[in-house]
């Protein structure tokens, strides 16, 4: 029979690499419980008509990523490709935001979108996302930067990131805007690239987006979006570059950052770096003021953003920043050379009552003293423990050092968690 393998773009994450997961998702959860982040879960498929009415119909999410399907019930549903616009379903059932209500929030977990494989981009990828609700002004919009900016120090990264930073305006403005670029892009139509072309009669500010060097050569004569821009708008942006500039962020404003999803509006903002080749972007998010009314609820500011886990573990993996003790799973690896067993599970349930964040894994199966001793320093454990016959009879065991200098010694069993608690 031919070997069943992972589906195309949906990869297994092997214990290898877990801790690696384990170590970002850690910095993570300690920025945002600094800055008083709850966590909300959300499931991973919902009714289709959410995306249509959040994502818009004719992106390329709905057009063409979605894995849809249809229930034995015979509803369309839709494993989620994002995860705004679940959380503001979520939010709005369970009325945490029904009477604008101040919520500040993440989550954590996998999405799906169905699209070329790509090193770190692809069909089933696992995003973080913040999203905040119930505050207008331009100082929630900072708060998430300078999170993310704190993140990357905390990471080890803060030098090889750039923020750009973009303001949309408001619907109306907006509305103005595409409504020129799309008389302007016309005049230059049959000069466009084939995915711009197409863009033009679906989702034309897109266009600006284009990874195209002839389409990007022809937007430099293209309407000025700034120029467009409601009063209210400019002020909001003029102060949340003022309160970024009085922190000490640095950032890039990048006119044509659009983002790629029509719920956007005021504040876009992406971090971008030069360490993953094309798929650059490893923070994205942005201002969506109209997305909580224009799913049914009643009219909400909100700001939020995500980043791509499998792209940030590739840049801390390309930038030699994960710390050794990450691949270290295990602090102590007990021996059992002879009829020891039960005295050794014994010991490992003292040390891990008495030691409770103690990692400690026992040798199972046997053997002699050398293959034990293989596998505890494969282990990556610092210390071994070493119990024989002769120590369980004199309620003792040995501690070998297994990494760096270091004696090897012999104490009491009922000093052994001490001594680990002061060594490791």
């Amino acid at each position: 029979m031919s070997q069943i393998k992972a589906v195309t773009g949906m990869n297994d994450i092997l214990p290898a690499t877990t801790p690696v997961w384990h170590y970002l998702e850690k910095q993570v959860k300690a920025v945002l419980d600094g800055f008083g982040y709850q966590e909300i879960r959300m499931p991973i498929v919902e009714q289709t008509n959410l995306f249509k009415r959040s994502i818009g119909e004719v992106t390329d999410i709905v057009e063409k990523e979605m894995y849809t399907f249809e229930s034995k019930g015979g509803s369309s549903l839709t494993m989620r490709p994002e995860g705004t616009a679940s959380c503001v379903r979520a939010c709005e059932q369970h009325q945490l935001i029904a009477n604008n209500q101040r919520q500040r929030l993440w989550y954590m977990g996998p999405m799906f979108r169905y699209e070329r494989p790509q090193k770190g981009r692809y069909r089933q990828f696992h995003q973080i996302g913040v999203e905040t609700f119930g505050m207008a002004s331009a100082d929630i919009d900072a708060e998430l930067i300078v999170m993310t900016h704190q993140l990357w120090t905390r990471l080890g990264i803060r030098d090889k990131v750039t923020l750009q930073l973009n303001t949309l305006g408001s619907n109306e403005a907006r509305a103005n805007y595409k409504a020129a670029l799309v008389e302007f892009l016309s005049g230059v139509k049959d000069q466009l690239d084939e995915d711009s072309q197409r863009r033009l009669e679906t989702n034309p500010l897109r266009i600006l987006d284009s990874k195209n060097a002839q389409t990007q050569a022809l937007l430099n004569d293209a309407p000025d979006f700034h120029s467009f821009l409601d009063e209210e708008s400019a002020e909001h942006f003029a102060t949340l570059k003022a309160l970024l500039d009085a922190v000490g962020v640095e950032y890039e404003i990048n006119p044509r950052l659009v983002r790629g999803l029509d719920y956007y509006s005021k504040t876009v903002f992406e971090w971008v770096t030069e360490e993953l080749g094309a798929q650059g972007t490893v923070c994205a998010g942005g201002r969506y003021d109209g997305l909580v009314e224009q799913l049914g609820g009643k009219p909400t500011p909100a700001v939020g953003f995500a980043m791509g886990m499998e792209r940030l573990i590739l840049m801390l993996e390309a930038l030699d920043a994960i710390p050794e003790s990450v691949a270290n799973t295990i602090d102590v690896y007990l021996t059992c050379m002879g009829d020891v067993t039960a005295g050794a599970m014994k010991l490992s349930a003292q040390l891990r009552e008495q030691l409770p964040e103690l990692r400690l894994q026992m040798h199972i199966g046997g053997g002699n003293f050398k293959k034990q001793m293989k596998k505890a320093n494969e282990s990556g454990a610092a210390f071994a423990l070493l119990l024989g016959e002769d120590e369980l009879n004199a309620g003792q065991v040995s501690v070998k050092p297994l990494r760096g200098q270091g004696e090897q010694l012999t104490l009491d069993q009922d000093k052994v968690a001490a001594w680990l608690s002061e060594n490791l």
